[in-house]
């Protein structure tokens, strides 16, 4: 089942629309708040699609993200209880935030240049950030940091891997979607059992 290279195909053509670079700034800009769909999988087609642009998407995207996550920062500084809370029980991540709160006391701005880099949901880390009162102009600049180094990373990797990487990409994305889905699968059934 070709499911993956279908999606991806698809993802690869609203990559060329007139409305592509809006659609990442809002998606990149959502997913530093509250949306679980990292910007990645717009950037990367995106990239792929119109290579002459990929600092400009890398930018975008890392801009869009920051902005994000001070606007994140912000929810958790002033609604956390009546905003943040039912939102982080919905979506069933109070171990993952207590895990983050725990990680802010012993490595405070460190934790969220990492979260910023890696594909850890950084919109925890906004709101814990303005949740726990962290200084906010040493939190924008480990956002800025870690989010575009990230974003630049991804840009420069489908950049200057240009046709090939396109090509394996194409080549493996069905099996590495449906790996995700098993590991995903997997650590639920692990949390469940544990």
């Amino acid at each position: 089942m070709k499911i993956f290279t279908t999606l991806y195909d698809t993802c690869l053509k609203w990559a060329k629309h007139k409305y592509a670079t809006a659609y990442l700034a809002v998606l990149t800009f959502a997913e530093s708040v509250f949306f679980p769909i990292p910007p990645d999988v717009m950037l990367a087609p995106m990239v792929l699609s119109q290579p002459k642009k990929a600092w400009y998407f890398a930018s975008i995207t890392s801009i869009s993200s920051v902005i994000g996550g001070i606007v994140g920062y912000f929810l958790g500084a002033y609604l956390y209880e009546p905003v943040v809370l039912p939102f982080i029980e919905m979506m069933s991540y109070q171990s993952k935030f207590e895990t983050i709160v725990n990680y802010f006391s012993e490595y405070g701005v460190l934790v969220v240049f990492v979260a910023g880099f890696t594909p850890i949901p950084y919109k925890l880390f906004t709101v814990s950030a303005g949740m726990l009162s962290m200084a906010f102009w040493p939190f924008v600049f480990a956002s800025a940091i870690g989010r575009g180094m990230r974003f630049f990373l991804v840009a420069g990797i489908l950049y200057f891997g240009g046709e090939k990487m396109e090509h394996k990409i194409r080549e493996y994305v069905d099996f590495l979607g449906w790996l995700v889905i098993v590991l995903i699968v997997g650590l639920i059934g692990y949390k469940q059992l544990f």
